[in-house]
């Protein structure tokens, strides 16, 4: 069994990965910004047969970060961490707020930053394990009407990047995963997508991924 942590996990795709991890056999630690959704997931992992522990966290917040992970950090050894907590603003450039622009740079960059922060050392105290970061295929290339995003996504390949570089040589391994659209409530309060009947679901995502997984350094699907 594998201990493993997955931002953003009350929706979407981090609450894919983490019922993929569970019927498994791996604990999974359930971060997110609201506990409701955490604890719904974590009763569907339960249901699976799996186990989960909810973790309600502000990953933007260095602070938060400490207080709300240090007590299973302490006792408890860390095999994955998935930065997969992510947010976006669409349209035009000049249609975006500031919040909006602080938001995405906050969530995407900072939190992947802060987390790996975190929970590297630790991988580093224990000679092995691994980070896993998911970047999507706007890491790869420019999008219309999706500067801001795009921008965070090719911040966080850039880390993730130099992360392989700083860690070679070691048994910590870095994976970037690079994924197109998917169906989930990223898109609720857009309509960027117009026909979301094209995109994969999540749960088919988390599947290849998790097939995929055997510590490389980049998992594409649909690239």
């Amino acid at each position: 069994m594998k201990n493993i942590i997955i931002t953003g996990a009350g929706t979407g795709l981090g609450r894919s990965l983490a019922i993929q991890y569970g019927k498994k056999g791996d604990h999974v630690f359930l971060v997110g910004r609201r506990i409701e959704p955490l604890e719904t997931v974590k009763e569907e992992i339960a249901i699976c047969g799996g186990s989960a522990t909810a973790i309600a966290c502000d990953i933007t917040n260095t602070k938060d970060i400490q207080n709300s992970l240090h007590s299973f950090l302490e006792t408890d050894r860390i095999d994955l961490l998935i930065n997969n907590a992510g947010t976006g603003c669409f349209g035009p450039l000049d249609t975006y707020s500031d919040d909006e622009i602080e938001q995405v740079l906050a969530t995407n960059i900072k939190g992947t930053i802060n987390m790996t922060r975190a929970i590297l050392p630790l991988l580093v105290e224990q000679g092995e394990g691994q980070l896993m970061n998911v970047i999507s295929t706007a890491g790869l290339r420019g999008k219309k009407n999706e500067s801001v995003y795009v921008a965070s996504k090719f911040a966080v390949r850039g880390f993730t990047e130099s992360l392989i570089k700083e860690l070679e040589g070691t048994a910590i391994q870095v994976t970037a995963v690079y994924m197109g659209g998917m169906d989930t409530p990223f898109w609720d309060e857009t309509d960027h997508i117009k026909d979301r009947s094209r995109l994969k679901s999540p749960d088919t995502v988390a599947e290849l991924i998790v097939d995929q997984n055997a510590g490389q350094a980049e998992i594409f699907i649909d690239r």
